[in-house]
């Protein structure tokens, strides 16, 4: 689902630079059709290799423009930020709406007045599988308070277990969304992490398990995985290094678009349209477009 998510940023979001960045790092932890996920602002830092200050701004334009939506309600683990995209949650029930019937329909391209799904109640508990529950002290739900505790000392919640995040519904493995970001080739905190460049990088355990866990590995066999990986890196060459998050971000974005060596095109989302020329599918282009412009700098940076 977090394809899908990430599909309707690249054709249809408004944003741009690091706003766009900061939507694709969010869509990527998206679970289900709700476009419910969770993210703090460090990992969103890692994530777009932007300053915190840029982060913020971008996430204040986002909101703004209605392309995300902050559910002050509910809380991640650790007491993360919930967001929502609510374009993006529109135009897949429309898409789900529209295909019910005939798989191949031709779906109109979504508008602003496409009617955004509700969060009832019974949705809202189907998100706690994804690490997601009501805040404390909200009528939407009971509160996570140890009962050893007292209403005058501080919050004694009960830790989120080690590795909790969004869960498949039939998987016991983390899903797009784990609560640490990857640790292998980080030498520092988020403000001043290393950064190398993508023939550096090596693939971390969290994206290797991400790459399993959503059929990837399956799709593409040990053989594809590995010849995609090259692939990345003989795109990825002329970059500019950048922090382990940022590639690890990139590659899984790269994987999931990758075609299936028996089975050419047939994981290509709905509306993705023929592949350009060069080598690289639409979203591949996107992607060496908008970090090659990222590369250059702004004026804005911290």
């Amino acid at each position: 689902m977090s394809a899908d998510a990430r599909e309707w940023v690249w054709e249809h979001s408004s944003s741009r630079g690091t706003a766009r960045l900061v939507m694709l790092s969010i869509a990527d932890r998206v679970a289900d059709d709700t476009c419910v996920a969770w993210a703090s602002i460090t990992s969103l830092v890692e994530r777009t290799n932007a300053s915190r200050t840029a982060v913020r701004d971008a996430l204040t334009a986002l909101e703004t423009n209605g392309e995300i939506k902050v559910l002050d309600h509910l809380e991640g683990p650790q007491r993360t930020t919930v967001y929502r995209l609510p374009r993006a949650a529109a135009w897949l029930a429309k898409v789900t709406a529209t295909r019910h019937t005939d798989p191949e329909a031709y779906v109109e391209p979504p508008e602003e007045s496409d009617p955004v799904p509700d969060l009832d109640e019974e949705t809202q508990k189907g998100l706690r599988r994804y690490g997601i529950f009501p805040k404390r002290g909200t009528e939407s739900g009971p509160l996570h308070r140890n009962p050893n505790g007292t209403e005058s000392g501080p919050s004694r919640r009960n830790p989120t277990r080690r590795r909790a995040g969004i869960r498949t519904q039939h998987g016991a493995g983390s899903g797009p969304q784990n609560r640490r970001e990857p640790k292998v080739n980080r030498k520092g905190s988020s403000s001043g992490a290393a950064v190398t460049p993508a023939d550096a990088w090596q693939i971390d355990p969290d994206s290797h398990t991400w790459a399993r866990q959503h059929g990837h590995l399956d799709r593409l066999g040990e053989d594809g995985l590995r010849a995609a990986d090259a692939k990345w890196r003989s795109h990825r060459a002329g970059f500019n290094p950048r922090t382990a998050g940022a590639w690890a971000a990139d590659w899984r974005s790269w994987i999931a678009r990758e075609h299936s060596p028996t089975r050419p095109g047939s994981h290509a989302p709905p509306g993705s349209g023929p592949a350009p020329t060069g080598g690289m599918t639409r979203a591949e282009a996107h992607t060496a477009a908008l970090l090659a412009a990222l590369d250059e700098p702004t004026g804005t940076e911290d």
